[in-house]
Formats: C-alpha cells, sequence, structure tokens
C-alpha cells in the first residue's frame, strides 16, 4: 500500500494487484481511428492486448492486422461514421478513467517500465471531462509522460541514444488554432527500468517530474483558452487520466530512424501503480467522474 505524503491524502489508487482489470477504474478503447496522428495500431479491449498480473499492468502492442470501428464513439455522429470500419496492422490498448474519475489539482503519479523501438509511442496524460470550453484543444490536455522511439540512436542525445521524455500542455482553440508549449528531459537511470512520472498541479501552474525531481514548470499566463477568458482556462476544470501504447503516427514516424520497425514484437508498457493525491482540504470535496 502507498505510504502517506505530507499534506496530501490519497484519493484515487489502483495496485493492480488482482487478476483482472477494474473495470468500475477503467475504460478499454475498441477502435482503429489512429488518434489523429495517423496511428498505426487499432486499441482493443482484448485480453492479448492488456494483462492484470504479478502486481503489474501490461500494455501489449502485437504486430496483427486488425479490423474495427473508424471512429471513437464521441465521433460516431452520422450513420456513416457509425457504420465506417478501418483495418490496421497493430494492436495494442488504451485505458481511461473517461466518467469515471476526474480531478480538479493534485499530484498524479504513475510508476511504469517502457517498450523501447523504432516507432514505439507510449503516454501517460489527461483530456477533460465535460470539455466546458470546447472542442480540443479550447478545453485543454495534459501531457504527464510521452516518449517516443527510446532506445533508437540519436546524435544529440546523452549517450546517442534516444531517452528523452516530454511534458506538454495543449490549449488555445480547434486547429489551427490550438497551441503547445513543452519541455524535455533525459530519462534517469535505466531505460528499461521502472521510473514515477508525476504532475503537480494546482490554480498556481503545473510542474513536471521524473522520480521526485522537478524538469518543468508552467504558470497560468503561458496558456490560454478561446472557449474563456478565466485566467485558469483551460485547465480550471477535472480532467480524467489516460493510459496508452501506441505504434507510429507523426511524432514517432518523424525522428530517430523514421518510420516503424515492425520487428520485435510484441512491445509493453507495465504500470506498477497509478496514484492521484490532493491537498488535504480539496481532497474534503468530490472530484470524480461525471
Amino acid at each position: 500500500m502507498p505510504g502517506r505524503e505530507e499534506g496530501w491524502q490519497l484519493v484515487w489508487s489502483d495496485e493492480f494487484d488482482g487478476a483482472s482489470l477494474d473495470a468500475a477504474k477503467w475504460n478499454l478503447a475498441d477502435n482503429c481511428w489512429g488518434g489523429g496522428n495517423e496511428e498505426r495500431q487499432c486499441y482493443t479491449p482484448a485480453p492479448a492486448n492488456h494483462r492484470v498480473a504479478d502486481g503489474l499492468l501490461s500494455i501489449i502492442a502485437r504486430r496483427e492486422t486488425h479490423s474495427g470501428p473508424a471512429f471513437p464513439p464521441d465521433q460516431r455522429t452520422t450513420p456513416e461514421k457509425r457504420q465506417a470500419t478501418n483495418t490496421k496492422p497493430f494492436t495494442s490498448a488504451r485505458l481511461s478513467t473517461d466518467g469515471k474519475a476526474g480531478w480538479l489539482y493534485g499530484k498524479v503519479q504513475v510508476r511504469a517500465k517502457l517498450p523501447q523501438g523504432q516507432g514505439t509511442w507510449p503516454a501517460i496524460w489527461m483530456l477533460p471531462e465535460g470539455w466546458d470550453y470546447g472542442a480540443w484543444a479550447a478545453s485543454g490536455e495534459i501531457d504527464i509522460m510521452e516518449a517516443v522511439n527510446l532506445g533508437t540512436p540519436c546524435p544529440s542525445c546523452s549517450g546517442g541514444t534516444e531517452n528523452r521524455v516530454l511534458g506538454t500542455i495543449h490549449f488555445g482553440g480547434q486547429p489551427p488554432r490550438n497551441r503547445y508549449i513543452g519541455d524535455e528531459t533525459a530519462m534517469p537511470g535505466a531505460l528499461d527500468g521502472f521510473h514515477v512520472y508525476e504532475v503537480e498541479w494546482d490554480a498556481d501552474g503545473m510542474i513536471w517530474r521524473i522520480d521526485g525531481v522537478d524538469y518543468a514548470r508552467r504558470a497560468p499566463h503561458e496558456w490560454h483558452s478561446l472557449g474563456s477568458d478565466a485566467p485558469g482556462a483551460p485547465f480550471d476544470r477535472p480532467f480524467h487520466l489516460i493510459l496508452n501504447l501506441a505504434i507510429g503516427g507523426h511524432l514517432p514516424e518523424g525522428r530517430n530512424d523514421g518510420g516503424v520497425d515492425s520487428g520485435g514484437f510484441p512491445k509493453m508498457m507495465q504500470v506498477d501503480w497509478v496514484r492521484v493525491w490532493q491537498k488535504d482540504a480539496r481532497a474534503k470535496a468530490p472530484s470524480g467522474g461525471r
């Protein structure tokens, strides 16, 4: 069980100590959309793509052709979109707490081990529960951790190997009026080890950490939403958590060796635990899902 952190209260967690995914906490995506980034995977709820065992959640990407819905549920707005399908060369899993748990401010921590290889794109991130300020990116996005192509050649990286971790926020308006700002840092220690990825977020700003060490800060004057003049918008509303492993897409395929290396599959992103903390006073107020 997690220990106490001074001044903070644990308000939500999953230690993955059971034999299956807790459906009261997590949703599993089922679509071949590609995330708007031309990613090459279909997300499935199949046991082949996720596993809970030995105290770990494993998100498993496989090289296998799969067909499924071309759009996620919120985009199936016409009969044509509801019937449309796509076929992709990889499968994987995407978990979210959407509608089941969301938080306004706090500290979100995930202890995880990331896959390596050209085209891999693991992510720990957050989207708004209510989309109060409009469609993406007017209502915001918080990327706690993204990493692409870990372990591949990178002349500008320390040691000549890709080891960068990214922390980013998206805001502004709908494309092409969306904006983002982010920072990157070299992963401390071994690429194939577990690390704690964290964002601390309150009305005064955000702090990104790896293994308890700060590497980025953002303040409200650095972001905005075209959907509101409120000084904290869009990051003054509850957000839910997402864990996923994408394969391919604009970001990884445009870096390092380029494209997707189809060797070495299956690839796994392993999660030891997820913990959400809030300051003692705020934790007394509910901030759950819709």
